[in-house]
């Protein structure tokens, strides 16, 4: 038995668009920036991990109406790699994850733009509604 989960904690390096494919689906790339454990030594180094990540359906949808750069996200998926070729005629690998949960971890930077975002912000409704789950104490 093998088993193929990934659950990873970063940024969104950028705003996700939304695409949809020939066949009907909806679907979002986007990178997450992971922090590493350790600083790297060289200062050249980047401080994070760049992780290259896809999303269909509901949770491309989800992501695309409430993500944003800058925004921690949740992902829990599997790890697939993929052979393309591309517009240059050459192959290339790619080994991304595919997302089956995203989730928002933080809150929206403008409350303005996205009203009633407190119930979703942590990517789940409250269940009693009348709560703040961010309201400081």
């Amino acid at each position: 038995m093998s088993l193929n989960m990934v659950c990873l904690t970063g940024r969104l390096t950028r705003d996700p668009e939304l695409r949809t494919t020939t066949t009907g689906k909806q679907v979002v790339n986007f990178t997450i920036a992971v922090q590493k454990r350790f600083k790297p030594q060289n200062s050249d180094e980047p401080d994070a991990y760049f992780i290259n990540c896809v999303a269909w359906g509901q949770s491309a949808e989800f992501l695309c109406n409430y993500g944003a750069k800058g925004r921690m996200v949740g992902v829990t998926g599997r790890l697939e790699q993929r052979k393309y070729q591309a517009s240059d005629g050459n192959m290339r690998e790619v080994v991304e994850v595919v997302a089956d949960q995203v989730e928002l971890l933080d809150r929206p930077r403008d409350d303005a733009d996205a009203p009633g975002m407190a119930a979703v912000a942590a990517g789940s409704a409250n269940d009693e509604g009348s709560e703040d789950p961010f309201a400081e104490e």
